[in-house]
């Protein structure tokens, strides 16, 4: 007898290791936008000092390749489901963004539940 998933486990098969590389892609992208706002100014900081200016230029790229690499894989990922002519459901997504409304409600209608509730 087959037993159901669970619901946090999707019905097509995922490589495991997409929903970390989804969940990293989105940390470090934030990170990385956050980072580069401040880039700029450190490089002024840093212009007198051509050692840290270049160990701050190698950090940046560094990360700039790492997500790059995030990004590769995460495309990976997901091209090997659709290639098996699979769909990822509504529940998987959720697992990988928690800010998701809950199913069936738009975000208006989770922003108004959770405003009106005392």
């Amino acid at each position: 007898m087959d037993t159901p998933s669970p619901p946090w486990e999707p019905d097509v098969a995922v490589p495991r290791w997409l929903r970390i590389t989804m969940r990293s892609d989105r940390a470090w992208s934030s990170w990385y936008i956050v980072a580069s706002l401040f880039f700029a100014p450190i490089l002024l900081w840093l212009d007198t000092w051509p050692v840290l200016r270049t160990v701050a230029v190698m950090v940046i790229a560094l990360a700039g390749l790492w997500l790059g690499l995030l990004g590769i894989a995460m495309a990976t990922g997901l091209a090997i489901v659709l290639h098996s002519g699979a769909e990822l459901p509504e529940h998987y997504w959720r697992t990988v963004f928690h800010d998701l409304p809950p199913t069936g409600q738009s975000a208006n209608a989770a922003a108004t539940d959770s405003s009106s509730s005392p």
